[in-house]
C-alpha cells in the first residue's frame, strides 16, 4: 500500500525533462494538450497520494482510530518509515494549500484590477488601449475578450508589427489558453516538480499562439519580427497582468524566433517522449488509485468489516 502511494510523488520528477522533448517534437497545440493533460494527472495523483498517506498516520493514532469507528489502530509494515512520511506529507499538503491560496489571491485580484481597467477604457472591438509609459500588451479573459495594449507598446511597433500582435494575442483568446495556464498554475503547487513543466506549458501555449497568428497573416517573419521588438520594449517594463493572462512577450522569446523563422514542421503525433509523458501520467494515476484502494481496504479490515 504504501510503497503503491510513493510512486505518485517520484514519477513527477521526469515530468520537466520529457515535457521539453515532446514540446519540441509535438505541434505546439498538440503538445499544450499533453503537457497540460499530463501535468493535471501527475497533480491530482501525488494529492491524493499525500493525502491518503497523511489519514494512514492519523488512523494509527488510537484516539483519530476510534473517531474513524476503527476497532483497532490501522496496522502498517514498518511504523517507522509511515510515520516520518505521514508527517511529511502533511506538511507538503499544508505548504501546498498556504501558496496555492495565496497564488490564487493575488491572481484574482490582478485580474480584477485588469479588468476593471479594461472595462473603463474605450474599446475598438476586443481592443482597448491603455495609456501608459510602460510597453506592454496581452490577452485579456473574461467576457468579453480583450486585447489590452498600452500607448508605449503602440509607440514601439510599425503598423504592420502592430496587427501581429494583435493576432497572437487573439489567438491566446480564441484558443482559450487563459485556461491551461491556470491549469498549470495549480498543477505546480502540487510537485515541485511541476513546477519546470509549468514554464514548458506557458512556452507551448505562446508557440502555439504564434503559428495561429502566423497562418492568419500568412507571413512568419513579420510574427517573428513583432515579437521580438514587442519583447525588446517590454523586457524592463513592470507588469502587473494576472499569470493566466498570455502575453506575447513571455516565454523564451529567441527560441520563439528562431522558430518562427524555420519553415513549419509537419507535426508527427508518435513521439517518444510525448508518449513516456503520458505513460508516466498514467502509471502515477494507476499507481495513486491502486495504492488508495487499498489503503480503503485496510480500513475496512481495521473496522471489523472484512475479517480480524
Amino acid at each position: 500500500m504504501t510503497v503503491l502511494l510513493l510512486v505518485p510523488m517520484i514519477l513527477p520528477f521526469l515530468a520537466p525533462t520529457l515535457a521539453r522533448r515532446a514540446l519540441d517534437r509535438l505541434a505546439p497545440a498538440t503538445a499544450l494538450w499533453v503537457l497540460t493533460a499530463s501535468a493535471l494527472a501527475l497533480a491530482g495523483a501525488c494529492v491524493a497520494a499525500f493525502g491518503a498517506l497523511v489519514l494512514i498516520g492519523l488512523l494509527k493514532a488510537p484516539a483519530f482510530a476510534a473517531l474513524g469507528k476503527l476497532v483497532h489502530p490501522l496496522r502498517t509494515p514498518s511504523d517507522y518509515f509511515v510515520l516520518p512520511a505521514a508527517m511529511a506529507a502533511a506538511g507538503i499538503l499544508t505548504l501546498s494549500a498556504l501558496t496555492l491560496a495565496r497564488s490564487a489571491f493575488r491572481q484574482a485580484r490582478a485580474f480584477r484590477a485588469a479588468r476593471t481597467q479594461a472595462d473603463h477604457r474605450p474599446a475598438a472591438g476586443d481592443l482597448c488601449v491603455i495609456d501608459s509609459p510602460h510597453p506592454d500588451a496581452y490577452a485579456l479573459p473574461g467576457r468579453p475578450h480583450r486585447i489590452v495594449v498600452t500607448t508605449a507598446m503602440l509607440r514601439s511597433l510599425g503598423p504592420a508589427e502592430r496587427e501581429a500582435l494583435f493576432a497572437h494575442e487573439r489567438a491566446h483568446n480564441r484558443a482559450g489558453h487563459h485556461y491551461f495556464l491556470a491549469a498549470a498554475e495549480l498543477a505546480a503547487h502540487c510537485h515541485p516538480a511541476l513546477r519546470t513543466t509549468r514554464a514548458a506549458i506557458r512556452l507551448a501555449a505562446e508557440r502555439a499562439a504564434d503559428e495561429s497568428a502566423a497562418a492568419t497573416l500568412g507571413d512568419r517573419r513579420l510574427i517573428a519580427t513583432a515579437i521580438a521588438r514587442a519583447a525588446l520594449a517590454g523586457h524592463a517594463s513592470p507588469s502587473t497582468r494576472p499569470d493566466f493572462a498570455p502575453a506575447a512577450t513571455t516565454g523564451p522569446v529567441p527560441q520563439r524566433v528562431a522558430a518562427l523563422l524555420e519553415p513549419p514542421q509537419r507535426p508527427r503525433a508518435a513521439r517518444r517522449a510525448a508518449f513516456l509523458l503520458v505513460v508516466c501520467a498514467v502509471l502515477s494515476v494507476v499507481a495513486g488509485t491502486a495504492g488508495v484502494v487499498d489503503f480503503h481496504h485496510e480500513v475496512e479490515i481495521a473496522q471489523g468489516e472484512n475479517g480480524p
